[in-house]
């Protein structure tokens, strides 16, 4: 139930506030995800126990499951006061009692922050996501899972108090656009961009003849209009209203057509849609607009390093590398453009170069968390290039781990299929028929528990400090 190095949050209730010296106090509840599996396994050892006839600790099961564990779910939350976050819940402080880790997060201590964007929900050419925001630093990870008004303040409260290269694109973009969805529509009805109905089937016409619109001198009023159309327009792209946010784009290209980010902004909706849309055609005019945006980003490196780490995320290496050592030459290396190559090395093996950029970017680092971040990977790397008995070790857990999870994904599937044995031979009162039904479900599912505590346990690095202690 309780993860140490990484904990959702789900944010379905707005977050409650006090004073402080740091100003509001934001809290969002826990994920019922772990507490969820916890109730269901509660569940079928009940159903189990009442089937074997034990009835008094079938009792005390189903109390625990259905009466205990849905009030610590109610009262554990996550909290931001300014400084840090921590967990309120009685579970994870007694966790964190047990084997001595911690279970707060200061502001200063974050070395990473990462957002995921999750299909939740797709109508038409809209489409419904839900982020995952992580948070990690000395060894403890927090993850929010979007879901209101909470996730919003919380999420932006923390990534405006960050640096900038602490943060990956997505999460910045949340940082400086995300916003209600509801008043996000609000805006675009307010500057007269239609529904995605009724663009669907002008976009695809539009688009083609766009290349040849006549492009008009920017005044300061239409200056004006484009900061305006660009915020709407990432405003719904981060809403999942994608059409409307193209339309949006569109309308800012016409007036400003040379702008290399507004131009890599728009490539990135494009190539999301295309992605949702299944049209290849698409996706690659989104490439072509973001080879077009990097012609002309000229000397700004910020964006060429954008660029490379977009291109890294959807898989192109070589054009990733590309952009990387173009902005190196215009602006000279920095801790982006470090970790950048760093990951593009690591992805070719070549751990001597993976040391390289990272140790770059530790000294370009201009905060202590990202400085200790980067070190730590670089003695990582460092420790598996120099010596070869960890690099076996560390193999061997990342394979050990990939198999534990192929092998919980098998043992779940096991006893679901084992389901219909029970409720079979229970309907009949066929004892043999439930028996088995019984027996095969109950060894999967104590062999999934097994296999879920061994997951977490492989996927923690191991410290170099037992190898070369052993040796």
């Amino acid at each position: 139930m309780s993860d140490i190095q990484e904990t959702h949050f789900d944010n379905d209730l707005t977050s409650a506030a006090a004073s402080s010296a740091e100003g509001e106090i934001l809290t969002v509840r826990v994920s019922p995800h772990n507490y969820l599996v916890a109730i269901l396994l509660g569940s079928f050892v009940t159903a189990l126990l009442f089937y074997l006839e034990q009835d008094v600790p079938a009792v005390a099961v189903f109390a625990l499951s259905w009466i205990a564990l849905p009030c610590l779910a109610i009262r554990d939350r996550i909290a931001f006061d300014g400084k840090r976050l921590y967990r309120t819940g009685l579970i994870p402080r007694l966790w964190s009692w047990i084997n001595g880790s911690r279970h707060r997060l200061r502001i200063s201590d974050i070395e990473e922050v990462e957002t995921h964007a999750i299909r939740a929900l797709k109508r038409g050419s809209n489409v419904f996501y839900r982020y995952r925001t992580g948070f990690r630093g000395k060894g403890v990870g927090v993850t929010i899972v979007s879901g209101g008004d909470g996730y919003r303040k919380i999420v932006k409260g923390i990534l405006q108090r960050l640096p900038e290269n602490g943060l990956d694109t997505r999460s910045i973009e949340l940082r400086d656009h995300l916003s209600d969805p509801k008043e996000a529509l609000m805006r675009a009805e307010f500057s007269r961009i239609p529904s995605a109905d009724v663009l669907e089937g002008y976009m695809r016409s539009a688009w083609r003849k766009f290349g040849n619109t006549p492009l008009a001198r920017p005044a300061d009023a239409a200056e004006t209009e484009v900061e305006e159309l660009r915020g709407l327009a990432n405003e719904l792209r981060l809403a999942g209203y994608l059409v409307q946010a193209l339309e949006a784009f569109r309308r800012a290209l016409v007036i400003r057509p040379r702008d290399a980010r507004l131009l890599f902004e728009f490539a990135r909706c494009l190539h999301t849609l295309g992605g949702v849309e299944r049209d290849p055609r698409m996706e690659r005019r989104a490439l072509a607009a973001s080879r077009l945006s990097a012609r002309r980003a000229e000397t700004d490196g910020d964006l060429l390093v954008r660029l490379g780490e977009w291109y890294f995320q959807i898989g192109d290496w070589r054009r990733a590398d590309q952009l990387f050592q173009r902005g190196v030459e215009m602006v000279g290396e920095n801790f982006r453009t470090a970790r950048g190559l760093a990951e593009l090395a690591l992805r070719e093996g070549k751990l001597a170069h993976v040391v390289h950029h990272f140790s770059n970017a530790a000294r370009f680092a201009e905060t202590r968390s990202l400085r200790r971040w980067s070190k730590n990977e670089a003695d990582y790397f460092s420790n598996l290039q120099s010596d070869e008995e960890y690099m076996e070790l560390e193999v061997s857990r990342v394979n050990m781990l990939e198999t534990v999870e192929r092998s919980r994904r098998t043992t779940l599937r096991i006893s679901m299929f084992a389901m219909p044995l029970i409720i079979i031979g229970s309907l009949l009162e066929e004892a043999l028929v439930a028996n088995i039904g019984w027996a095969v479900a109950s060894f999967a599912l104590l062999i999934w528990v097994g296999l879920a505590i061994s997951g977490r346990m492989l996927g923690e690095r191991i410290p170099y400090e037992l190898v070369d202690a052993d040796d």
